[in-house]
């Protein structure tokens, strides 16, 4: 409880706190819920308006506009904040749950492109995660006194690290690009390594270099063939396993 006390209520960091622990836990429980009906099990059921399947994209972001209005109003401390932090976490989860529909305007909860809801709502939490636990935006958090008082000093952090981050999306590294604006040092190496081959700067920069592009496509096929097998499994144990190919429809159920 001292450190609830110390590092989580004190500081006003409490409402993020809930509205974390309630983004996590709609997740979870939708997706067990959307699993359930997938399988014809328990008393769950799509839930239709006129003819219309309405996604739960749909109450997702009317709870994320109330519970963003909400905690803008109601500041970092009493009930109202907490209570629009739980709505904005809830809101949150069911938006992110169909990120991939959103993305492609179209219904592929149970494709593999659906895995990017997954990825999304697990990079979302991480990085709220980090915020909770101390790291600041942009990396200005180990900063002394003398240095948070010197604006040029926090100016200079925040423009290299921003500079780093996109030059790491610009070589097709967007997870890295994104936990980078938390963690500086991540987004240094980002920036630092070889480009993925289809990226922007490998098409820029590498066209008239075929060592690095040869060198490019050799590391990015290590690095797919290491690491792209066991996030899809993650992803697949997390939010349930795509239809396979022939069996794909059009309809969730």
């Amino acid at each position: 409880m001292g450190w609830l006390e110390r590092n989580i209520i004190e500081p006003g960091k409490l409402p993020l706190l809930l509205a974390l622990v309630a983004f996590v836990l709609t997740f979870l429980i939708t997706r067990l819920i959307t699993r359930l009906i997938r399988a014809g099990k328990g008393p769950f059921g799509n839930v239709s308006s006129g003819g219309v399947h309405v996604h739960h994209v749909v109450p997702g972001v009317i709870l994320t506009i109330i519970g963003g209005f909400g905690a803008v109003a109601g500041g970092q401390h009493g009930f109202g904040s907490c209570l629009a932090a739980v709505f904005f976490g809830i809101g949150a989860g069911l938006v992110l749950d169909e990120f991939a529909l959103v993305l492609h305007l179209a219904d592929v909860y149970w494709t593999p492109s659906g895995r990017k809801s997954v990825e999304m709502v697990v990079l979302t939490a991480s990085l709220v995660g980090l915020l909770l636990i101390g790291f600041s935006p942009l990396g200005v958090d180990d900063l002394n006194d003398d240095q948070q008082q010197n604006r040029a000093v926090v100016l200079v952090n925040v423009l290299v690290n921003f500079a780093f981050a996109l030059v790491a999306l610009f070589k097709g590294k967007v997870r890295l690009a994104v936990v980078g604006v938390i963690i500086p040092f991540i987004a240094l190496v980002a920036a630092v390594r070889l480009a993925r081959p289809t990226s922007p700067w490998a098409k820029r920069f590498y066209r008239n270099r075929p060592r690095a592009r040869a060198r490019s496509a050799l590391r990015s096929y290590h690095h797919d063939r290491r690491w792209v097998t066991p996030m899809r499994a993650v992803q697949d144990w997390i939010g349930g396993a795509p239809d396979p190919e022939p069996a794909r429809s059009l309809e969730r159920r």
